[in-house]
């Protein structure tokens, strides 16, 4: 009987394979809000733009705001990989990145306007930058604050 958690095998990865992880997830989540546009622009019959029609304009912002946000938080987490930022930190921000792009695509395509779920996934998002810059900026500056890390 296996006695570890179900994310032991997530957290034994090493720092290139975590990052390589969470692109992949938020490469899928880019393909999913794709098809989803795709998907409105076949059902209204809208070839260019968002025609005005809600369901459209909301499919197309779930997508774009991905793409805006996703790929910096990637770049983040890439250069914290590069100046050897511990692995449990790597997971912190790369998580809290893919959950916050989730529960922001969630809450646009549920409701066109405010929502809990882009409430909670943009500010989730902003903390994973946040946490992504200032661990690439002190570990590749030298400096952690932290004993023992770095």
């Amino acid at each position: 009987m296996n006695n570890l958690p179900p994310l032991a095998p997530l957290l034994a990865l090493n720092p290139q394979a975590i990052f390589a992880f969470y692109a992949a997830a938020n490469a899928l989540l880019l393909v999913i809000l794709s098809v989803l546009t795709v998907r409105s622009r076949l059902s209204t019959g809208t070839s260019l733009g968002d025609g005005g029609k809600p369901e459209l304009v909301q499919a197309t912002r779930a997508f774009g705001n991905a793409s805006e946000y996703i790929p910096i938080g990637l770049i983040l987490l890439y250069a914290m990989v590069a100046v050897g930022v511990p692995t449990w930190l790597l997971h912190i921000q790369g998580a809290t990145l893919t959950l916050g792009r989730v529960l922001h695509a969630l809450g646009l395509h549920a409701v066109a306007g405010r929502s809990t779920g882009r409430f909670f996934g943009i500010l989730l998002t902003w903390v994973s930058l946040l946490i992504g810059i200032a661990a690439a900026a002190c570990f590749a500056a030298g400096f952690t604050g932290v004993p023992g890390i770095g």
